[in-house]
């Protein structure tokens, strides 16, 4: 069982009600793709993104709240944990991209529903670091693995809603060339 199965079954076993999660990052590769690096199987943590909405519900659920401190408690030994819940506007994605979620269906469980970012987005999302070589990977792997496109690309580039911090405008820009040849060489 990878980490971030074992991270999500665990915070499922603590769960009392259905709770739907956006899933991204490393966990998100390792659960929402087919035959993903062992790599991305490995991390440590899994991040997820929620909209304004769902923060919203999320702040009055003191159960679920519950479940992930449980969660983090019962798997710090491994150095395993659930703490990285980003709101959409903090992180790099495309404005209309609550509509393209996918469903994560590798792993079972009762009352996690798991969706992780459209592939288009997940790339985003891995450009906030700038062209860290992990997050090249991981992007290496998803254009392979998807067949993304350079027009694809460069229609995300052209659509990404970025944090108004320049920080990460010059993270965005310094990943662009390389995620623009990762798409023209398929490598």
């Amino acid at each position: 069982m990878s980490n971030p199965e074992r991270i999500l079954s665990t915070l499922d076993s603590h769960l009392t009600h259905t709770v739907s999660l956006i899933v991204y990052g490393r966990a998100a590769v390792a659960l929402g793709f087919r035959d993903s690096p062992e790599a991305a199987k490995k991390t440590l943590d899994v991040d997820v993104i929620i909209s304004a909405a769902q923060a919203e519900e999320l702040r009055g659920d003191s159960s679920f709240w519950d479940a992930q401190e449980a969660t983090n408690k019962s798997l710090q030994a491994e150095g395993l944990y659930l703490t990285h819940i980003f709101l959409a506007e903090q992180v790099f994605l495309r404005g209309d991209w609550e509509q393209h979620v996918v469903p994560i269906t590798s792993i079972a469980l009762r009352w996690l529903r798991l969706f992780r970012p459209a592939t288009l987005d997940l790339i985003l999302t891995k450009m906030m670091r700038g062209d860290d070589a992990q997050d090249m990977e991981d992007i290496a792997f998803m254009i392979r693995h998807d067949q993304i496109t350079s027009e694809q690309i460069e229609r995300a580039f052209a659509e990404v809603v970025i944090p108004d911090l320049l920080e990460f405008r010059e993270a965005f820009e310094k990943a662009k060339p390389r995620v623009r040849k990762l798409a023209e060489t398929g490598l």
